[in-house]
């Protein structure tokens, strides 16, 4: 079972949804345009804003649901 991390963004009021760190990164680097630096410290902290980045990121695992055995 995937746990799911959502991104917030500052200023969007739905979250985006990603299945792994690494299409999170490859998101923040491209699309967002957040600097590696930026986009790592968000993926290992679960927040950046500025001056790291322009606007205020979070990131939040969702939890694996209790019914289902990993």
């Amino acid at each position: 079972m995937i746990a799911w991390l959502d991104l917030l963004a500052e200023g969007d009021r739905h979250p985006r949804r990603f299945d792994s760190p690494e299409t999170l990164l490859v998101y923040l680097t491209r699309v967002e345009r957040l600097s590696p630096e930026a986009a790592q410290h968000l993926i290992e902290l679960g927040e950046v804003g500025p001056p790291l980045a322009r606007r205020e990121y979070q990131v939040r695992a969702l939890p694996l649901p209790s019914s289902v055995q990993t």
